[in-house]
């Protein structure tokens, strides 16, 4: 199991060629309590950097960046009930959507956990 991180705040954990997409816990601690959720439509396909979601809080609210280009196999039903379950379980089951990747240069570029910590100490 790999798990990358984005300059955005999203997490990538790729997982037999599948990939788990979140929000950090970084940015959920940003958000603060995060009260809706917009998952991307199924069988769409994104490019990296595109808005693939938005995470709505009772301070502001956020796009979701794909991570890398690929296809929505599927979306988080739980989350969108339960929106909360993205500041109680970021890593976990506050998961928004699940990708098919279109490139595995694009998550071999992206940041691992050192790097990540770095930059989220930063901001």
């Amino acid at each position: 199991m790999t798990l990358k991180y984005t300059p955005d705040h999203e997490w990538l954990r790729l997982d037999r060629g599948i990939a788990t997409v979140g929000i950090t816990a970084h940015a959920q601690d940003a958000l603060g309590d995060v009260v809706f959720v917009e998952l991307p439509q199924t069988g769409k396909t994104y490019a990296q950097g595109e808005v693939a979601g938005v995470v709505e809080s009772v301070k502001a609210a956020a796009d979701v960046f794909m991570p890398v280009d690929g296809e929505v196999v599927e979306v988080n039903e739980a989350l969108r009930a339960d929106p909360a379950l993205a500041n109680s379980d970021p890593l976990g089951a506050g998961w928004f959507f699940k990708i098919k990747p279109g490139h595995a240069a694009q998550i071999d570029a992206l940041l691992d956990e050192a790097d990540y910590a770095q930059l989220a100490a930063k901001a």
